[in-house]
């Protein structure tokens, strides 16, 4: 058993990882007293194997990039708006009561395990190791998902820009494809050029923001009135009743601001401790305002019925200061969304690098190239992208009529990103159940690292978790789109989510079985 145990480590060779040469800090809980088995003594062969073959290179601003790229998904501001005023409204509830405790909750996580996985690192030291595969599982899907609807955003801009290109859906398909290729090619590219690159597109979105907040002002200064109405108390106000409510928007908005930990799935190759709590400060700094001021320029310009499409963005720029300004907006827009799709994808591929470290997964998964790069595991990733937006929009529009090849782009994109996002949302009640299990552990690192008073971080703990409930509740119930009925949003959302979970169940246990397997056959 020594001798096997003794054998169970990775190490880089000729661009792959192998079983060669176990780390002596890894220490396995069959080797541990009956009485010092708890989760988090037993490192995971992860913990030692990424900071050997993988640089510590990323710096805050890296990191605050990454942070934009995952978060800032720009295009949720068109939905808020159906809302009207009270969009603002809903934007500072979600941020009070899940972003700022979602972001304390993962900066007080990384900084205890500042290690490569995140979420699934995080949840393995505190509920072992069928759960820490579920939570992962249930961060890494949607994130496939979301690489589809990122390209999905891209053909609406095209269609917004010529609205004669990319009608069919198998035409939309096949571009989303050849972007998904296009990105994943990218992505196994050395890491430090793809980072400066996701530096240089998060300046652009940044760009973008600023020409939305000057559009909405330089539209007001102008003497145009606001297509919205700010003036009355009920415009703000949080509405229940059937007809007009908008209570439907705490979810949705909600869950825009999810994503936090998805930077940290890096984690082990940051290049300083501090740069885990600042880059979480300014990250979300920038994300709350960024909202903000998105959903200014469409409610001041466009009102909450024309500023629901995700063109809008661009159409209040080219209204308030001009057509080239818009054209600029729209090109960092774009650029946005195909760096989306990058940073998604190797993102998440650390989450399947790291289970192939740790045997969760077949070991051939977690193989860098010659940029250490676990490549591998982002061809696996497309692959299953490619995959699904070929069953969405090359099989589904012509073997079954469900919707009209105008808004295919539109009902998919609102599918994709809620029935992703429930799902997403049930791995981040982990972030909160997560420390609620290591403070009844009573681990050492819980109270030596604490990054705030305890009774803000148990506050934290209490909103995040009840805010996350109700987010999801409130997303099952309410359609993002009134191209589908509540009733069909509703099963087919529901459907979705649900097959999603199912799967995450199986496939922790055939983790586990994957995990006794390789043990068995070294």
């Amino acid at each position: 058993m020594r001798m096997q145990q003794e054998r169970g480590g990775l190490e880089a060779s000729k661009g792959g990882v192998n079983r060669q040469s176990a780390s002596p800090l890894v220490e396995s809980e069959a080797e541990q007293p009956e009485g010092e088995r708890e989760v988090w003594k037993a490192a995971l062969p992860s913990e030692s194997y990424v900071p050997r073959v993988m640089p510590r290179l990323l710096s805050t601003g890296d990191m605050i990039a990454t942070f934009l790229m995952i978060v800032f998904f720009i295009t949720n501001a068109t939905t808020a708006v159906a809302g009207g005023a009270a969009a603002f409204t809903y934007w500072a509830l979600g941020a009070l009561a899940f972003f700022i405790p979602g972001v304390i909750a993962t900066a007080q996580l990384g900084v205890i395990f500042p290690h490569e996985g995140s979420l699934y690192n995080w949840t393995h030291k505190a509920f072992g190791g069928y759960w820490s595969f579920f939570a992962a599982f249930c961060a890494w899907f949607p994130g496939v998902l979301v690489i589809i609807s990122a390209g999905d955003v891209i053909v609406s801009y095209l269609q917004g820009l010529n609205p004669g290109w990319l009608t069919e859906p198998w035409q939309q398909g096949l571009f989303i494809i050849a972007l998904i290729g296009l990105t994943s090619a990218l992505a196994i590219q050395r890491y430090s050029a793809v980072q400066k690159l996701v530096n240089l597109v998060a300046g652009l979105t940044m760009l973008a923001v600023v020409l939305l907040g000057l559009a909405g002002l330089v539209w007001l200064l102008g003497g145009h009135p606001s297509a919205t109405s700010f003036s009355h108390l009920s415009d703000w106000s949080i509405r229940v009743d059937k007809n007009s409510g908008n209570l439907y928007l705490f979810g949705l908005i909600t869950l825009a601001y999810l994503g936090t930990e998805v930077p940290l799935n890096m984690g082990g190759e940051v290049a300083r401790l501090r740069v885990i709590t600042r880059h979480l400060f300014w990250g979300a700094l920038l994300v709350i305002v960024g909202y903000g001021v998105a959903t200014f320029a469409l409610l001041v310009v466009a009102g909450p019925q024309d500023g629901a499409a995700p063109f809008a963005l661009v159409h209040v720029i080219d209204l308030a200061l001009g057509k080239f300004m818009g054209n600029v907006a729209a090109f960092c827009l774009m650029s946005f969304f195909v760096m989306a799709m990058v940073v998604y994808n190797y993102a998440y591929a650390r989450l399947l690098m790291v289970a192939g470290i740790d045997q969760r997964l077949p070991v051939k998964v977690a193989r860098l190239n010659r940029q250490r790069v676990p490549a591998n595991a982002i061809c696996f990733q497309a692959l299953v992208a490619i995959m699904v937006t070929a069953f969405v929009f090359l099989l589904a529009p012509y073997t079954v009529q469900i919707t009209t090849p105008a808004n295919l782009s539109t009902e998919v994109y609102n599918v994709m990103l809620a029935s992703s996002t429930l799902v997403w949302a049930f791995s981040a009640g982990f972030l909160f159940f997560n420390l609620i299990r290591l403070h009844g552990m009573r681990h050492p690192l819980l109270r030596e690292r604490r990054i705030v008073p305890a009774p803000i971080l148990w506050g934290c703990v209490f909103c995040g978790s009840v805010a996350c409930f109700l987010a999801i509740i409130g997303t099952l119930f309410y359609s993002w789109t009134s191209l589908i009925s509540n009733t069909q949003w509703f099963i087919i959302i529901s459907v979705l989510t649900f097959a999603y979970l199912v799967i995450a169940a199986i496939g922790s246990m055939f983790a586990n079985s994957e995990a006794n397997w390789e043990s068995a056959r070294l």
